[in-house]
């Protein structure tokens, strides 16, 4: 592995300091001269026609200053893709769902803001609702909207391979039906956004989000302005998690209000109506079915799938279809029939969350292979040894595989949990029972989706010697700032502190499709390394002149360009820009551009090259389980992942143990709770929601680097989050089924439903028996 300066290398976040001592800004704390404060009115019930709306009392409130509703957004249905657009700023027409945005109000405080809200007076005519996605798909179910017949918001159809010949050439044939919940995000900062519409007719908006670019065009469209009339500013970002990169009500408020009142106008969510409005993952009802050879070799999956998308598109379809487009990876499937459909539900809707629809269906997928395996006599981890698919492979559905790790991986967790020690020997410590248990995840590395693929960058160089990079990339928190600062330093021969970085400005960065897909660091990363490139030429030329070299024998580090092999023939860095920029009037900006550098993709069957890189990775667990109370505690995880190589081996790790403990949440606390009479969300803050604090995560973790050195990522990165989080619900799963000896197939696994388990099994587990 070559030596580098600053890659590799545990240096501080840039941000760090600004973060530790307060001084980010984040939206909500933002304030300007004559801001008015906002508030979103929400509709009280699941589904009704809006008659009439009446908003004169609140106009008449001292301290309002306005009132917006959908009459006031000019503009036309938004969402990702044509057929998907289905959500208006405001409705006009018909709620929804308990939450639809209907009315915005601003005022010179919060409190007044509030106050007004319940003067506004709405008559809805209520019609019947459907909260339960299956029954949402059957003929005469109440019709949410009216562009689908029956409720059906999106479908995927799947076929690799021959699936009639894989069922016919297995000797075990399974299949089992599983249901997962609606989680949240969970991040800490609720969405926020300022906004102001000046008298130009240009609005300006500041707010949070994680694909600044695709939002500013959802924006425009929802409000019927050119995209030259709009300018999306970000500020610091609380995280994302998948659930900040479509607008939300409030971005269309601020700047229909800031219209409306002539003031800039900020609008804050309150955490309740995050849980009201935020997006989530999708609840699942999944039902695989599995045809495996008497060796323990992967025949044929048939999977059916029914998701609950709730009221609107969002980002469903692509979320129902990359399950099934990743089946086939890093456990070697050669043949796949796959179906999933996606129903309008009258609850809050679902969209991208970590994993993006993967983590559902890998609990679902390896627990009946564990299933499977132990009813052939089979080790899991032999099972996916044998399956296991090996760099240079080409999948059934065209993947092509290059640099891969996942065995390693495999090793890696199967040593770190004592796999062969501890597998299938029901252990007792203090009178709770142990398992432990493995799962596996494909990893998708800055995917090919269509539309807005490519990334760029731009590198400055200022006078001083010091460097201003300008991407299009966001920093959600995940250190995406630090390690693009790290790719220049270590090209450029700069230290960090002589890299400033800027945030996403519409009307000044250039354009990036955002954070998602596991595509910062590899795609838009590239784009900065091609940027870094173009100064490093620039310098050079100039360079080469004066010392009588080629181009191509230079270098640069320690603020000297010289010749290689001879660092006594030198240039001062400074001599080389000043020469360039007073001499030439010649301002040293490199530019960078990166694509996914991949083949077509048919989405309409599945089958092409997705990705310029994949990755996989392994998580395993060891659970201690109370059969009197039913109490799950995660004793110890182990958490592998082929990252291609740790750029930060800190931010790496920091990736791997979040996404654990954000995969414990959903196995054994997290759920969003939705009433089926109303609709109405019941979980409303953190303290119901039970999203696992420090004192109800694992006792240990370790994390592995598997470092295969990618060819196509920068300085051979691919990726270290999103992938790294799928497997941690089917290792969890396997666990508690190794110590109880029962599968658990519905997620959260609560206490009552091991009690429950246990009681109908008729299995009183005592600390006697082995």
């Amino acid at each position: 592995m070559a030596e580098f300066s600053v890659i590799g290398k545990r240096v501080p976040k840039i941000d760090s300091t600004v973060k530790a001592t307060g001084e980010a800004q984040y939206t909500a704390d933002m304030v300007m001269p004559g801001m008015l404060w906002g508030k979103v009115l929400h509709s009280p019930v699941p589904h009704a026609r809006i008659l009439n709306i009446d908003y004169s009392r609140a106009l008449r409130l001292p301290g309002v200053r306005g009132v917006v509703t959908g009459k006031d957004a000019k503009g036309e249905k938004y969402g990702f893709i044509p057929y998907t657009r289905d959500k208006m700023p405001f409705e006009t027409e018909k709620v929804r769902y308990i939450g639809d945005e209907i009315a915005a109000v601003a005022a010179i405080d919060e409190d007044i803001a509030e106050e007004a809200l319940s003067l506004i007076k709405v008559d809805l005519e209520e019609l019947p609702a459907v909260f339960d996605p299956v029954k949402a798909l059957k003929e005469g179910a109440p019709q949410i909207h009216d562009h689908v017949k029956n409720n059906l918001s999106a479908e995927t159809h799947i076929r690799f391979g021959n699936v009639e010949e894989g069922f016919k050439d297995s000797y075990l044939i399974r299949e089992a039906t599983f249901d997962t919940q609606y989680i949240m995000h969970g991040f800490i900062e609720p969405p926020a956004a300022l906004g102001i519409w000046d008298h130009t007719g240009k609005a300006t908006l500041w707010a949070a989000k994680q694909s600044p670019y695709i939002a500013y065009r959802h924006i425009a469209r929802g409000l019927g302005i050119p995209l030259s009339k709009l300018r999306l500013i970000q500020p610091f970002v609380g995280a994302g998690f998948g659930g900040k990169h479509e607008p939300f009500g409030l971005d269309f408020a601020c700047l229909l209000l800031s219209q409306k009142t002539g003031r800039p106008v900020k609008i804050a969510y309150t955490q309740e109506e995050v849980f009201l409005v935020g997006r989530r993952r999708h609840a699942e009802v999944l039902t695989p079915k599995i045809g495996m050879k008497k060796d323990g070799t992967i025949s044929v999956v048939q999977w059916h799938m029914i998701a609950d998308g709730g009221a609107y598109s969002s980002v469903g379809a692509l979320s129902i279809y990359i399950p099934g487009a990743t089946m086939t990876f890093p456990l070697r499937v050669p043949h796949v029939k796959y179906d999933a459909y996606r129903a309008y539900t009258n609850k809050p809707f679902a969209g991208a969350l970590i994993g993006h629809g993967m983590p559902q269906a890998r609990f679902a997928l390896d627990s009946l292979l564990d299933d499977m395996a132990e009813e052939l006599g089979i080790d899991p981890l032999e099972l996916r040894f044998r399956n296991a698919v090996k760099p240079g492979e080409t999948t059934v559905n065209k993947f092509k595989i290059t640099t891969f790790g996942f065995e390693d991986t495999l090793k890696a967790v199967a040593g770190s949990i004592r796999w062969t020690d501890k597998r299938g020997k029901r252990q007792w410590v203090d009178g709770k029972v142990r398992g432990v248990g493995l799962g596996v995840s494909p990893g998708v590395v800055g995917n090919k989706l269509g539309g807005h693929d490519g990334s760029a960058a731009i590198v400055k160089m200022n006078e001083d010697g010091t460097v201003t990079l300008i991407g299009g990339f966001t920093d959600i928190g995940q250190g995406a700032e630090t390690v693009m600062a790290m790719m220049v330093a270590e090209d450029l021969g700069l230290t960090m502190d002589e890299i400033n970085v800027t945030k996403v400005d519409s009307e000044m960065t250039p354009m990036d499709p955002g954070t998602f897909g596991s595509r910062t660091t590899f795609c838009s990363g590239r784009a900065v390394r091609a940027a870094s490139a173009d100064v490093r030429r620039q310098l050079f030329e100039h360079a080469a002149e004066k010392l009588e070299a080629n181009p191509a024998d230079l270098d640069m580090r320690d603020r000297k360009v010289f010749v290689k092999g001879s660092p006594d023939r030198n240039m001062p860095l400074l001599q080389v820009i000043r020469e360039l920029q007073y001499g030439k009037g010649n301002p040293v900006i490199g530019r960078g551009t990166a694509s996914p550098d991949t083949d077509f993709v048919d989405f309409r069957v599945g089958i092409g090259n997705m990705s310029a890189a994949y990755s996989a990775g392994t998580q395993g667990a060891e659970v201690e389980i109370d059969v009197e109370t039913g109490q799950i505690h995660v004793v110890k995880m182990a958490n592998a992942h082929d990252c291609g190589r740790a750029l930060h081996p800190g931010m790496v790790e920091g990736q791997q143990q979040g996404t654990a403990t954000s995969g414990l949440g959903q196995v054994l606390f997290e759920d969003t709770i939705v009433e089926t009479e109303r609709g109405e969300v019941v979980t409303t803050n953190f303290a119901d929601y039970k999203m696992p604090t420090v004192f109800d995560t694992f006792d240990k973790i370790d994390c592995f680097h598997i470092e295969t050195n990618d060819p196509k990522g920068p300085f051979g990165a691919k990726d270290a989050g999103e992938a790294a989080q799928i497997a941690a619900l089917p290792a969890i799963a396997n666990a508690v089924a190794d110590a109880l000896g029962i599968r658990m197939k519905s997620l959260p696994i609560l206490p009552e439903k091991v009690l429950k388990a246990l009681d109908e099994k008729n299995m009183a587990i005592q600390s006697k028996q082995v």
